[in-house]
Parts: structure tokens; C-alpha cells; sequence
């Protein structure tokens, strides 16, 4: 090649010159070809052209390369809206329906402070120490930097920063903590768009509230009761001084772990503000001299209130938002919770467990409160202590519910048109080998529907269920809001399904709306730390019952509270509810409520120990907490009972057909008992009440004169099956016979089959009585 030929004849040449010391001078056309290779390897003496292309090349690429970073830069940084943001990420706010803050998880500040509410002296000690021309610069500070620099290289440490409050904020709220040069130019270039988005007031305003000021500690706020237990409007300027100090380096500077360096570094503060003429000389100087007197409490983000219910909301926040934004964090989740509700509702478990529990053997209870009309729970108690066992009695616990399904059983049979005064006895029997006994093992024969769910007699609730049918029943109790598994069974009309106290007040809850149902909820909406809205809850009435139905199962069930099993859960106000218990009382309950609100209480143990107690304990545990509940609640009227005349039902009846039947057998000892009442149901005017009862379920009668009815001899009163069927009397008559009815109740041997009532301890809430077990 012609460049290697060029270098041998340049050797040759040279190797000529040693061995001929008398040729000093090569000869002209030898010197050619070795300028030739000068100017080639030469840049310096390349056409101008050609290297304006090089430099233009280059520059280019640095331009194209910087451009990339840039686009880069902006497209990894957050968009304007959420520079607003006064959330950290990582964090779970979960607030009352109040706006108070029920708890907290991550890096979150407990108290968001306005700027106004903090004080002058402790803002100016954090740009004193964190950013003395915080008003000068726009984002990023290069005298700063430099001072910064100088300091540290005097000290030969590092003593003060270069980085700007708006650059802390940008790495606070979007950024990690790696050291790497990609994250700085991040952190510079947001912190340019923070300053042209944010007043100074309002970046001020968002970096005192989410600063981290060590020992668990988010914010001045936090600060100020972790490390002095007050707020920050009663600090004093030396622990202003040393809060505003912590800044740079919490653990190294907490007095909580070094007393004296967290002493020098508030000096530092304290003379800084008096070189920014902040401070008084004379002031400085006492500040400086005053020792520090820490007052430490724990912060006020780790405290928690109402735990069951916060702890149910977590578990149902994955069921409306995506486990990736539950990761991210920074959500504000906005609950349904009343929080003086609350507080009556946990103090109302406590003392029932403290009074009662120990001499009636019952260790836990859960309480729960729903706004019917909308299905928000208002109140949620899942235990007596969530410190000690975190198990939600109101939301996991499946335990049966006794004699409140019985509310179900008689909802569906006045919803296919049976008549509350259809009568039934209440008598020994078996059906297919099961034999439903009464709590108290006694019978009073012939009952209307109302006054056996009055006094919750087992064996009428039976034979009701057979007429309505298993799956009326089932489908109903669904449709009101019941959940769990309901088996058609005999023993389904006394409770024997498990179902929660979640779903079993929820389903009360339908009664108290007239036939409406809507689902219960804890969670109104959840936002992102931007204060988008990810999800917010729409409830979706929806109507499962007649009014009508409605109207006589609640008349019914405020029987029960104003003369039956639930008189203890009475008020100065129509109350209607209905008691329970299980088998062997293992479970006690009470679910009542009136057109605003309905609760339920269930008491028992979670090892379904039995218990001594009764459901008139639940119903006077229901009152406490209803008497907080309703103190600045308008008093409302049920609807008034529909007419029962010509009522036709809303749902068809499959009555049960049970292949064997028969009368049970009693103890020798309890036939004297069924004798006598049966005795008692001879009377005549017994008689001629249950006589009214066969005749309203039957077709329309024709009208006759009552008059010559009662004028008939006892012996002769009974009507054959061929004659003529009376008119049924007036309601006014009606009302009559039945108080007749009650008074000779009352004056009958039947009184002695009442067990005595039971006086329970005087408890905070003042004295109660329980009412006999059902």
C-alpha cells in the first residue's frame, strides 16, 4: 500500500544518513513523500471544511444526548395536578364520617396544619436551617450550593446543606432516597416545577406538615407531642429551635438518642436566626442557655381508634380498589363511621361485659348500628378488647341466631297474606322426629301469630314456618339481607342456621324502611394522595317486601318491645326489635330498631361456652347505647298497620307436608300444667276470641247479629260446620276481648309457670332489669 511504501522509503533514507555521514542534505525528491506523511496524520492541517463537520458532529450528539435526558426527566416526573399532593407515598389514611382520623399506616402526618396555625418563630428556625433565601431563589439555590460547599470544606464535615426546601419536598412527597446523580437531576428539575406551580406560603405549608423529625414523627405537629407532649402553639423558641434543627438528620440529632448533640445543633439554629436578625441578640443568647426538658409521648399516628371497624374497612378495600394502588399508598380512605356513636357503643359493650359477663358466664359481645335507609354503618364493636384478640364478632363470627329468625319465619307468613291474628296452639308435637320445645318448657295453648312472637313461644314458630314453606322463608331472609347459609329444616324457625350480626341487623334494617333493602357498607369513598376520587360508593335501594307486610311485622315486633321479651330495650319513642337465644343460651341477641336506625347486640363466648344469662342482657345493652345514639335524633312514627281486611299476599305460600306428625308427650309432672291450661282455654270468652280467629282466615262471612251469638248458652256456642258464618267484630270489640283476654292471663294458674325475674348489677349506665328467658 502506498503509506507503507512511504514509511520503508523513510527508514531506507534514515538508515542511509548513518551509514553515509557525508550525505548531510537528502536530496529534494526523497524529502517529498515525508511531507506528504506529515500533513496526513496532522488534523491541525486539515482543510477547514472537514473539521467544522467534526465539531459539528459532536456538538450535535451532546445536544441529541442532553435532549434525551431532558425528555426523559420530564416524562418520569409527576404530572401538575398531583404536585397539589399533601399526602406521603406509602401512607393509609382512614377517616370517620367527621373527617377525623380513625388511623394511620406509613410515613403519615396525624395533624395537617395551615400555615397561619403555626407559629412565626418556628417557621423562620426552618429556613434559618434549612434554607436561608428560601424567598430569593426559584427551586434551586447556587449561592446556597456554594455556601454550602465552603462550609463543609472549612469543617471538613458536613454542617449545611445545598439542598432547597422545595428540593426536600419534591424528595419527600415523588422521590427515594438513593444518592445518584439520575434522582438529582429529578429532584432539581421537580423542584422547578413545584416553584411554578406553588406559592411559597403553600410549599412551606406542605413541607412543615410532612417533614420527618425522627422518633416516629411526620410534620411540626408530630414533632411538637413526640418530643414535648403539646402543641405546637405552646412551644417555647429554644424547643422550636431544637424541632427545627432535626431536619437534616433526625436520628443524629434526636435528643431522645443524643442530648448533646441535639443541644449544639439548636445553638446552630438559634444563631443562625439571630445572624438573619430574626432573633435579638439577648434573646439568642437566653435561648441558648436554657436547657432541654423533654416531655416524650408516642406519636399520634400509631393510635387507634374504633380497631375492629378500621380493621374490617382494610379488608374490604380490596374488593374496590386494585392491589397495585393499595401498594402505592397515599390513599385517603372516607368512612361511614359515627364516631360519639361509637364511643357509646364501645363503652355499652363494656360495661355489659364488666357488670353482667362474670355472673352470667359470657366474656365477649359486638355491637352493630346501620342507617337503614342507606346502609351505612354508623357504629361497628367487634369485641370487648382488640388489644387482646383481634377476632370481629360482628363481621366473622357465625353463631345462630335463635329466636331472632324468627322475625323472618313471621315476615313471610303475614307476606303471603296469613293474618296476624291467625291462631295456633302451642302444644307438644313432633313432626318427622323433630320436637321443638319452648325455652321454658311449658305451654299456654291456643296463641295468636302476634302474641307468639311476642312471647317467642318455639313450637307456634314451627308450625307458622310449615304453612309459609321452607323456601318462602329462605328466599325472603335472603333478599332482606341474610347471607350465610340458611338449610331447610324444621329447626331453621328457632335459629338453627349460623348467620353474622353484620348481616342479621342489616336484614332488621329492611323492616325499618318499609320493605326497602340496602346492602351495608363502611367505605363512602377512597382518594388517591391527589384527592382524585377512585371509588366511591352509590347505595342501591332496593324493594324487597310490601309496605304493607312491612307495617304489620313492625307493629308486631314493637309488641315484643312494649310487653314481651325485649321490654328492657324500650325508649321514649316507638321501638320495635325482637330477642334470641340459642340453644343451652350460648348466644344472646337483640336486634331492634326504629325508622332512623337499627342495631344489634349479640353477647356469648368464643369457645360457645353456654352462658347464664338472657336476651333481656342484649336488649339492655341496646338501650344504653340507643339513649346516646338518638339524644339529638327527631322522634318517628312506625307507619300505622294496614287493614287486614281483604289482604291478599305478596308471595305464595308452599306449605310443608310432613310425612308424620304427631302430639308429643309431656312428663307426668308437666301434665298438670297442660291441664290446667287447658282448662283456662275452655272459658268461654277464650272461645269465642279463638272462634274470631278461624273465622278472619276463612272466606268472607256473612253478616249476622253478635248479639244473638253471645246470647247463646255456653254449652250450645259452638257453631256446626253447616251454620251460617258471622261478620268479624270491630277493631274497637277486637281490642276489648283481647284485654279481657290478657287479664284472665293474669289471673289464671298460668302465672305460675313465669320464671322470676332476675335484677342485675348496678352498672355505669344505670340499674335494668332482665326480663325472663325466652
Amino acid at each position: 500500500m502506498p503509506w507503507f511504501k512511504e514509511q520503508d522509503a523513510i527508514s531506507n533514507t534514515e538508515s542511509a544518513k548513518k551509514s553515509n555521514p557525508s550525505h548531510q542534505q537528502p536530496s529534494r525528491q526523497k524529502q517529498l513523500p515525508r511531507r506528504k506523511v506529515v500533513q496526513t496524520l496532522n488534523p491541525s492541517k486539515q482543510p477547514w471544511h472537514r473539521r467544522q463537520s467534526l465539531w459539528l458532529v459532536g456538538v450535535g450528539g451532546s445536544i441529541i444526548a442532553l435532549g434525551g435526558i431532558a425528555v426523559s426527566i420530564e416524562q418520569s416526573l409527576p404530572k401538575t395536578s398531583e404536585l397539589f399532593t399533601v399526602v406521603r407515598e406509602g401512607t393509609l389514611t382512614i377517616k370517620a364520617a367527621d373527617g377525623t382520623i380513625l388511623q394511620q399506616t406509613g410515613p403519615a402526618t396525624r395533624e395537617q396544619l395551615k400555615l397561619a396555625e403555626i407559629p412565626k418563630p418556628l417557621i423562620q428556625a426552618f429556613i434559618a436551617s434549612e434554607d436561608r433565601r428560601f424567598y430569593q431563589h426559584n427551586g434551586i439555590d447556587y449561592q446556597g450550593i456554594a455556601r454550602a460547599t465552603v462550609s463543609n470544606l472549612r469543617s471538613a464535615n458536613v454542617v449545611e446543606g445545598g439542598s432547597t426546601i422545595t428540593q426536600q419536598l419534591a424528595r419527600m412527597l415523588f422521590l427515594s432516597q438513593e444518592r445518584t446523580l439520575w434522582r438529582k437531576l429529578k429532584e432539581i428539575r421537580l423542584a422547578q416545577k413545584i416553584e411554578a406551580n406553588l406559592t411559597k406560603e403553600q410549599i412551606l405549608e406542605r413541607y412543615l406538615n410532612l417533614v420527618y423529625l425522627g422518633e416516629g414523627a411526620y410534620g411540626v405537629a408530630d414533632a411538637a407531642w413526640v418530643y414535648f407532649s403539646k402543641s405546637v402553639d405552646r412551644l417555647t423558641l429554644p424547643e422550636m429551635a431544637l424541632i427545627a434543627g432535626l431536619a437534616p438528620a433526625p436520628s443524629r440529632y434526636s435528643p431522645a438518642i443524643n442530648l448533646a448533640a441535639a443541644q449544639q445543633r439548636r445553638n446552630l439554629v438559634l444563631q443562625r436566626m439571630r445572624e438573619d436578625r430574626v432573633l435579638t441578640s439577648e434573646t439568642a443568647t437566653d435561648a441558648i442557655a436554657t436547657p432541654i426538658n423533654l416531655n416524650p409521648s408516642a406519636p399520634k399516628r400509631l393510635q387507634v381508634t374504633a380497631p375492629y371497624f378500621t380493621t374490617y374497612i382494610q379488608k374490604e378495600l380490596p374488593k374496590y380498589v386494585a392491589p397495585e394502588v393499595i401498594a402505592a399508598g397515599g390513599l385517603i380512605v372516607e368512612t361511614t363511621l359515627n364516631p360519639k356513636w361509637q364511643n357509646a357503643a364501645e363503652t355499652a359493650v363494656k360495661n355489659t361485659v364488666t357488670n353482667n359477663g362474670r355472673w352470667q358466664n359470657f366474656e365477649q359481645a359486638a355491637l352493630v348500628a346501620i342507617n337503614p335507609r342507606n346502609g351505612e354503618i354508623r357504629a361497628l364493636v367487634g369485641g370487648k378488647d382488640f388489644g387482646k384478640n383481634q377476632f370481629n364478632r360482628a363481621t366473622q363470627a357465625q353463631r345462630q341466631p335463635g329466636s331472632t329468625f324468627k322475625g323472618f319465619v313471621y315476615t313471610a307468613a303475614i307476606a303471603t297474606g296469613l293474618s296476624p291474628y291467625k291462631s295456633y296452639q302451642d302444644a307438644p308435637f313432633i313432626v318427622e322426629g323433630y320436637e321443638p320445645q319452648n325455652y321454658s318448657r311449658e305451654f299456654r295453648g291456643w296463641l295468636t301469630m302476634r302474641d307468639a312472637l311476642t312471647s317467642s313461644i318455639n313450637t307456634v314458630a314451627v308450625k307458622v314456618m310449615m304453612d309459609v314453606g321452607f323456601e318462602p322463608v329462605i328466599n325472603l331472609a335472603r333478599q332482606m339481607g341474610i347471607k350465610s347459609e340458611l338449610k331447610p329444616m324444621y329447626s331453621l324457625a328457632l335459629g338453627s342456621s349460623e348467620v353474622n350480626l353484620l348481616e342479621l341487623t342489616s336484614a332488621y334494617g329492611t323492616l325499618a324502611t318499609q320493605g326497602i333493602h340496602v346492602e351495608p357498607y363502611g367505605i363512602r369513598r377512597v382518594l388517591n394522595r391527589s384527592g382524585e376520587v377512585l371509588y366511591s360508593t352509590t347505595p342501591q335501594p332496593k324493594r324487597v317486601l310490601d309496605p304493607g307486610s312491612a307495617a304489620i311485622s313492625t307493629w308486631m315486633l314493637q309488641n315484643v318491645v312494649q310487653s314481651g321479651t325485649g321490654r328492657p330495650a324500650s325508649l321514649n319513642r316507638p321501638v320495635a326489635g325482637k330477642t334470641g337465644t340459642s340453644d343451652e343460651s350460648r348466644d344472646l341477641w337483640f336486634v331492634g330498631y326504629i325508622p332512623q336506625l337499627v342495631a344489634g347486640v349479640w353477647l356469648g363466648n368464643d369457645n360457645n361456652e353456654p352462658t347464664w344469662g338472657n336476651s333481656g342482657t342484649a336488649a339492655a345493652t341496646w338501650r344504653q347505647f340507643m339513649t346516646v345514639a338518638v339524644e339529638d335524633m327527631p322522634v318517628e312514627d312506625f307507619p300505622e298497620r294496614p287493614s287486614l281486611s281483604g289482604r291478599k299476599g305478596s308471595i305464595k305460600a308452599q306449605p310443608i307436608k310432613p310425612k308424620q306428625i304427631s302430639s308429643g308427650r309431656l312428663p307426668r309432672s308437666r301434665r298438670d300444667l297442660l291441664k290446667s291450661n287447658a282448662d283456662f282455654n275452655n272459658n268461654r270468652p277464650r272461645r269465642r276470641y279463638r272462634r274470631y280467629q278461624q273465622e278472619v282466615v276463612t272466606a268472607e262471612p256473612t253478616r249476622r247479629s253478635r248479639r244473638r251469638r253471645d246470647e247463646r248458652p255456653a254449652a250450645t256456642s259452638q257453631r256446626s260446620n253447616n251454620a251460617p258464618r258471622q261478620s268479624p267484630p270491630s277493631p274497637q270489640s277486637q281490642e276489648r276481648l283481647r284485654e279481657r283476654l290478657r287479664n284472665l292471663r293474669q289471673s289464671s294458674t298460668l302465672q305460675s309457670q313465669e320464671p322470676p325475674t332476675q335484677t342485675s348489677r348496678q352498672s355505669t349506665a344505670g340499674s335494668y332489669v332482665v326480663p325472663t328467658k325466652e
